[in-house]
């Protein structure tokens, strides 16, 4: 069964990217381009992990990852935020929320690609 990846940002090309990038190493991709249908594809899906954006229309990246915490289906579901915020106040905050990793855009593919995996192993 190959394991599956739910990608939440309201960018369509960064979700775009994100699928081709994951999918490419084997992975199985789903997109949410809406923070508001996050929670609802979450629970339809069951992702083994889950690629978060912070900057988004309310209900933001914050939010959306203490949501997805609350539901006990997800609360020991990896959470990787990929975000255009670089300040440490961000960082504290959504680790704060129930992030697992941080990484800031722009990175390298094979940097995203290597923290997936690795959090994915350390879930096994």
């Amino acid at each position: 069964m190959m394991t599956k990846i739910l990608i939440v940002d309201d960018d369509r090309q960064a979700t775009t990217l994100l699928e081709k990038v994951l999918s490419s190493v084997g992975y199985e991709t789903a997109a949410v381009n809406d923070s508001t249908q996050a929670i609802h594809t979450a629970l339809m899906l069951s992702p083994d992990l889950i690629v978060l954006d912070l900057m988004m229309p309310d209900p933001d990246g914050f939010k959306v990852c203490r949501m997805l915490r609350e539901l006990p289906k997800f609360t020991l579901t990896p959470i990787i935020i990929v975000t255009a915020l670089d300040d440490s106040d961000s960082k504290i905050v959504a680790f704060g929320a129930g992030a697992d990793d941080y990484l800031t855009k722009p990175f390298h593919i094979d940097e995203l690609t290597q923290r997936v995996k690795d959090l994915l192993d350390r879930e096994k």
